[in-house]
Formats: C-alpha cells, structure tokens, sequence
C-alpha cells in the first residue's frame, strides 16, 4: 500500500455498534468518502475495506482475490480466528481447483431435489420448536428455543450428526468461534474435526441417507477420509452458526415494525406438511409464499449480525484496480456484505424495510464463492417467518431494546440471548 495507507490515524475494526441489528454507521460514513478505503484489521494490520455494493460485488467475483495468499508468512493478519484470521491453506495456484472440487463434492448435498425434500421436515421441526416455546411461554429465550435447536436439527439431519451430541458440537463451535483466545479455538478445531471423522469412520460400514455418509462411501483411504473430515466439520460449523443469528436479527427487525409482522401473521399459512408430501406446501406464487420470501431476502439484506472481522477476507493474488484505488498482490481485502447492502446507490432508502425490493443483495456473496448453503438458510427462515408470526401474533421483547448485546467475541456475532414475551 502506498504510504499515506499506513498512517497510524487510520479507523480500527472492530468499529462501534449503534444497535444489534445494524451495522456500524461508520461504514456508512467510510463509504460516502470512498466505497473503498484502508483501515486498520482487529488484529492491527492494514487491509482495504469495500463497503460499497458493485465494488463489493465486482471483488466477490474477480478471480485475483482468494483466501490464500502469495507469502503466507508476510500475509497482513485479520484478527485471532482461526477461520478467518489469516490467509487459509493451499496456494494462488491451486486455491480455485480446490474450491471448485470442493464445491462438486457439495454439490448433491444442497441439491434443489434434496432441499425439496428437507422443506417440509424442516417445517415440522418449526412447529416442534414453537410447541416447545407455548409450552414453556408465555415469556422465553427465543435464542433458546427457536434460533439455535432449529439449524442444529437441520444440519444434525442433513449431515447425518446425532443430535445428542449436540451440546458437544455446541462447544467445539463456539469455540471454533473466538477472537480473543487462539488457542481455545485451535484446541476446538481439532476436537470438532476429530468427531467428524469418527462419524465419517462409522458410516463407512453404517451408512444412512446423510452427507457423511455421502463422504464415506468417496473416502479411499485415510488421506482421504481426513480432508473429507475437515469439509464436514466445516459444514456442521457453518450450517448453523450463521442462520442462528439471521433468525435473531429477522425476528428484531420484523419486531420493529408491527405492520410487517402482523401481516405475516394473517397470511394463509398451510398446514405442516409430511416430509413425503412436500408438493403439498404452499405453491409458489402465492400470496402467502409470495411474502414471506419477500420477506425473508429483505431480512437477509438488513440483518447484520456479524462479529469483529469487520467482513469477509481475500488476499490479492495480483495487482489490481477498483474504484481508483490500486490494490497490490499480497493486500488484505475484506468485503463487508452488511455495508455494501445498505448502499443506496442500490438500494433506494437502504435502511427501511422493504420486502418489495427485488435487486440482489450480498448476504450469501457472489461468484464463485457464493454460500453453498444459501438454500438451504432460506429454506429454513422462510419456514420460521411462514409459522412464528402466526403461532404468536403478539410476541414481543421482554427486555428494552438497549439491553441487548451482540456477541463480540466470536467470529459470526449474533446475540446471546433474545428474551421475548407474548400475550396468551
């Protein structure tokens, strides 16, 4: 970076938080100076932020950036996580083949035919958590309840994981999750991916309908088993940790305004469906799926819940312009979705709720590294925005708004808890 980049003034991430939901107004402020700006990382080195939308956009895309980096051991540093501290494995080289094979080994685990299947189990799983809340209510932890058992039942199922162990994983992730305590995440690490290859190990004569056992069946050896290890604790970390937080975060910000939820709450809802009678479910291009879709990008575009990074890394893997600004190999880039999905460059009046809005946000990225996921996070929160509003119309905070916290010391943020009360 050129020298002027290097001054001791620059504006350190973690930045100061207004609200739980919102992101930092000094991205806003950053942004109207310049969409693409250097600051310094939590971990005091300097990276280039990208706040704006196209930039934002144009980066996820441009297959200069990645997550290794040219000069691993000279690589500017993000923060203390282990995920996405620092530059990860693998080289500029072979990083895209990796994540391409990487991304067709997924590829039938996310399938539109498996997601289909899952939609009306996943509905079932919602009423079950719901009756749980009624039975518990009228006051409750939603985070409790509803926004953490949810995606660890789906996940649990979908990979295959029993969810007895639950509490376990629970650890390891959270674990996995700290910025302030390497060695605690790195210990985390290594027991989460030890669970999974245990479970990858007995699937290989016990297999069920479940991505590990997908993986057990592609494993040849041990070499192999162990990658495929590393891929599915990867997946159980991230299959629940970000949709916890977008179901917290909707939740307040549909909470916020009574007139959404209170609509949500009269649309038809169906009945839940039985896992073999997905087709059953509301039909797209109904009202009532209509909007809650709408509904849920809307949340997926507003909600950020994220932690102290600040955004998602990259590393240049060579010299490049965007929005006049030279970025050089080796530079840190973090591209910050929750930003650049308030630019109103793209989004008339950006910090109003708008389920009409149909431009594309950046919750999942773009390209290449687009979430792998994405489905099925919207499967589960269209299923959680169709049933909550209408199982309990009333619901509201229990607690004022200013006493809630978002989890800084963990990579994903979110809340630690979302104490909500409803009228019987």
């Amino acid at each position: 970076m050129t020298a002027d980049t290097t001054d001791a003034d620059l504006p350190r991430l973690p930045f100061p938080r207004d609200d739980v939901v919102d992101p930092p107004a000094l991205f806003a402020e950053l942004r109207a100076r310049a969409p693409v700006t250097p600051v310094r990382t939590p971990a005091g080195d300097v990276a280039w932020l990208v706040t704006g939308y196209p930039e934002a956009r144009e980066l996820f895309a441009d297959p200069r950036l990645g997550r290794s980096h040219p000069d691993p051991d000279r690589a500017p540093r993000i923060s203390g996580s282990v995920i996405f501290g620092g530059p990860s494995g693998g080289s500029p080289e072979t990083e895209r083949e990796q994540h391409m094979l990487m991304r067709r080994l997924l590829a039938p685990a996310f399938s539109a035919r498996r997601m289909q299947r899952l939609t009306g189990h996943v509905a079932e799983l919602v009423a079950e958590c719901l009756d749980a809340m009624e039975r518990a209510g009228p006051g409750v932890d939603l985070h409790e309840t509803l926004s953490f058992p949810l995606p660890v039942l789906v996940i649990c199922e979908l990979l295959g994981v029993p969810f007895a162990d639950r509490d376990r994983f629970r650890e390891w992730s959270e674990g996995l999750s700290r910025l302030d305590d390497r060695g605690h995440a790195e210990d985390s690490a290594v027991k989460l991916h030890r669970y999974v290859r245990e479970l990858i190990d007995r699937k290989a004569t016990r297999p069920g309908e479940d991505v590990l056992s997908d993986f057990a069946a592609l494993a040849t050896d041990d070499a192999a088993r162990d990658r495929l290890a590393g891929l599915g604790s990867g997946l159980l970390f991230a299959g629940h940790e970000t949709t916890v937080g977008r179901i917290d975060a909707g939740t307040l910000l549909l909470l916020d305004r009574p007139d959404e939820w209170a609509a949500l709450a009269a649309s038809p809802q169906p009945a839940v469906p039985a896992a073999e009678a997905v087709a059953d479910d509301v039909p797209a291009g109904s009202p009532a799926a209509d909007r809650v879709a709408a509904v849920v990008e809307e949340i997926l575009r507003m909600a950020a819940p994220g932690g102290a990074a600040g955004g998602v890394p990259r590393y240049a893997h060579a010299d490049l312009d965007v929005a006049g600004v030279r970025v050089r190999t080796g530079d840190a880039v973090l591209l910050a979705p929750g930003a650049a999905n308030r630019d109103p460059r793209e989004f008339a009046d950006p910090d109003r709720f708008d389920a009409a809005r149909r431009p594309a946000h950046l919750a999942f990225g773009h390209g290449p590294y687009f979430c792998v996921g994405a489905s099925l996070a919207r499967v589960e929160l269209t299923e959680v925005f169709r049933a909550l509003p209408a199982r309990f119309p009333t619901l509201r905070l229990a607690v004022p708004r200013a006493e809630l916290r978002p989890r800084a010391d963990v990579l994903t943020g979110g809340l630690r808890s979302l104490p909500v009360e409803w009228d019987r």
